[in-house]
């Protein structure tokens, strides 16, 4: 008996020691508060597990050799900036916009570096298979370079035809360079496709490999989750579409296909787009930026349309809390209507709150969800949200036409943000995302005409009926919620 309570006794101390000890650093570090609590209890509650966890997937570890890369990628993005100064890109004609767009430019150009850039052309696609098809024929129609990097490459349909487009690239002597996910892309990185695009010539890579020793330099949960395109230097594509025909995609899910859009870019837009590209290709490999930028033709792309563009990468060591800030001073911004569309909505507590405060000063909320979820955590832990923007008369609308996997926000018919990041803490402190915030009354008008076709697939959530749930299911949401900071 005393051998067992010296046993226990030694466990409980040194359960303590190691709570102390990760307390501390949690508490040194300044994470979010509602991270830090969830950490704390997470350590607290499951001996010597919650503390392995704590040091696998607390911090945004990105390792060091990857750390001094994007350091040193700081110097070539302030000389893009400058450039784009010397050429004028940056004159924008505020008068015309909203006035809350000068002071967004103002505070993504502080906290991310990239300033506003006029003259862009968007054209906005939403059918997966003309937007494969279309990448496809500007792939074909490829000169110089193409660059690509996705989360997500999956064989089958019309992704196969932008496969082949790359092989036909680069057997006629374009230089192809594409950068897919290590994780979100593992079952086509253990299929026969790579090894095609290599035997082609084609420069493939998997972007943040995983494995036992990366746990002890970095996170194996960092993503790359951006969708990008550039096309000879001079256009781009970007949105929530990874390179998959939701056809072939996830059937088993039981969520229905995936439903996604996607821009094209011309004009000034390209250039940033570009870099944010390079500049991901370059902490993989250590190539020297000066060739990637010769060889893939990265220039300054003359003004071409109406629209002024913001260009705004996120991630670990890129940025800190920019992304973030620009999407809560967007909701401050909205006077008449918000209407946000995404799959995955686990917001902080500052995005809550701004959500929350825009519904009750007047402001039409309108959140687009999808009805089902891939997701089971996801999925209860966003539900645990509603109450809170159902008291403010937030408008909840259910999808039910599949997994809407769009990630897009209008204000007031005037400014825009689309791209890749979700609603969730995931998407705002741990992947690396790009969103354009769209300073153009015309796009903003297109976005907002798919947002309402969204609309007529969905089902408003009743305020009324949402409050009678079972106790169960709101326990569960609730619990579920604990761990929102670090779904």
């Amino acid at each position: 008996m005393s051998s067992f309570v010296q046993a226990s006794s030694a466990t409980l101390i040194a359960h303590v020691v190691i709570f102390v000890a990760i307390a501390v650093r949690v508490i040194m570090r300044r994470p979010a508060t509602g991270v830090a609590l969830a950490w704390l209890f997470l350590v607290a509650t499951l001996p010597f597990g919650g503390a392995v966890a704590y040091l696998l997937f607390g911090e945004r570890r990105v390792g060091g050799t990857r750390a001094r890369r994007i350091a040193a990628l700081r110097p070539d993005y302030d000389a893009l900036v400058a450039a784009v100064i010397r050429e004028g890109l940056t004159d924008i004609e505020w008068s015309r916009h909203w006035p809350a767009a000068r002071a967004m430019d103002r505070l993504g150009t502080q906290t991310v570096g990239i300033p506003t850039v006029h003259g862009s052309h968007l054209t906005l696609l939403c059918d997966t298979q003309e937007m494969l098809a279309a990448i496809a024929r500007d792939v074909d129609a490829a000169e110089t370079s193409v660059l690509m990097e996705f989360y997500i490459w999956n064989e089958g349909g019309m992704g196969d035809e932008v496969l082949e487009a790359v092989i036909r690239a680069e057997e006629r002597g374009v230089r192809c360079r594409l950068l897919i996910d290590a994780l979100g892309a593992r079952p086509w990185w253990r299929g026969k496709q790579p090894a095609r695009l290599r035997a082609a010539g084609v420069e493939v890579l998997p972007a943040l490999p995983v494995g036992l020793f990366r746990t002890f330099v970095g996170r194996n949960d960092l993503r790359l989750h951006r969708k990008i395109v550039i096309i000879d230097g001079k256009l781009a594509w970007t949105g929530s579409m990874n390179l998959v025909d939701p056809r072939f995609f996830k059937q088993e899910a039981g969520v229905g296909e995936w439903v996604d859009a996607m821009v094209r870019v011309e004009g000034a837009a390209v250039a940033p787009l570009a870099a944010t590209m390079i500049g991901d290709w370059q902490i993989e490999t250590g190539e020297e930026v000066s060739e990637l930028v010769q060889s893939a033709g990265i220039r300054l792309v003359e003004p071409e349309g109406g629209a002024d563009v913001q260009v705004v990468p996120s991630g670990p060591e890129e940025t800190e809390d920019g992304l973030l800030q620009m999407l809560i001073a967007l909701i401050h911004a909205a006077r008449d209507e918000i209407v946000l569309t995404t799959p995955y909505f686990v917001p902080d507590e500052s995005l809550l709150r701004a959500l929350r405060g825009a519904a009750g000063r007047g402001v039409e909320v309108v959140l687009i969800v999808p009805e089902k979820v891939d997701s089971y955590l996801t999925r209860h832990a966003s539900r645990s949200y509603y109450d809170d923007l159902l008291e403010l008369g937030v408008a909840i609308q259910l999808f039910r036409g599949g997994l809407l996997h769009t990630k897009s926000i209008t204000v007031d018919g005037a400014m825009s943000m689309f791209g890749t990041v979700n609603f969730d803490m995931r998407s705002l402190w741990l992947n690396y995302e790009i969103a354009l915030f769209v300073y153009d009354r015309l796009f903003a008008a297109d976005l907002r005409a798919l947002q309402a076709t969204y609309l007529e697939d969905c089902v408003r959530l009743d305020p009324q009926r949402w409050a009678r749930r079972p106790f169960g299911r709101r326990l569960l949401q609730n619990t579920t919620r604990l761990l929102s900071p670090l779904l």
